[in-house]
């Protein structure tokens, strides 16, 4: 008499559980993607938001001037800038950092014409040098002091957004106040209509 307990899994026992494993793996995997892309967009803002307080705590210890560049779509260069007499020597590049390839210095439909802190209209991605006459400048040069300032030696205000395109409420944005260097980070939300709302 032959025992039944010896027998081992058939093939198709095994197929069965190996296609239970593969979907609840997919579907475990598709719950947690926008966690993943959430990720991204908090990494972006976290590297943007700590690259601008570091390198303008940095300019007031070290009494030293540093220029903070955007570049579209996710670039971040430091530059040292040091002084000369009669004229200071070029600038000389200290860092730079890359934003998550989905995440991008731009802006998008649905922006409300209210920028963070009244800087611009929420139409250009990086929009420096506000209330200058210029605006637009992709750069804040922090001072000794701790103000931001443009080369020709305005004070710079300006705000920068980042985003993921074609999702409307990734969006953060960072503004800076030119006279005392304040930093302040902002997040787009649905409250009454679009709005900016400070982080």
């Amino acid at each position: 008499m032959q025992l039944r307990a010896n027998r081992g899994f058939t093939l198709l026992e095994m197929m069965i559980t190996i296609a239970i494993g593969l979907i609840m793996a997919g579907v475990t995997f598709v719950a947690l993607m926008p966690m993943f892309k959430q990720n991204h967009v908090n990494a972006a803002y976290d590297t943007t938001l700590s690259v601008i307080r570091n390198y303008r705590n940095l300019s007031i210890t070290q009494s030293k001037r540093y220029i903070v560049t955007f570049t579209a779509p996710g670039t971040i260069t430091v530059q040292y800038w040091g002084v000369g007499v009669p004229v200071s020597p070029a600038p000389v590049t200290v860092a730079t950092y890359t934003l998550p390839p989905d995440i991008q210095f731009a802006v998008q439909a649905g922006f409300p014409t209210s920028a963070p802190d009244g800087f611009g209209t929420g139409g250009n991605a990086i929009d420096f040098d506000q209330g200058m006459g210029l605006g637009n400048l992709n750069y804040i040069m922090f001072m000794p002091d701790g103000s931001s300032q443009d080369t020709l030696g305005n004070y710079n205000s300006g705000v920068v957004y980042l985003t993921r395109p074609g999702d409307l409420y990734s969006s953060r944005a960072i503004s800076v106040f030119g006279t005392t260097g304040r930093v302040r980070g902002w997040r787009l939300l649905s409250q009454s209509g679009n709005t900016w709302v400070q982080q």
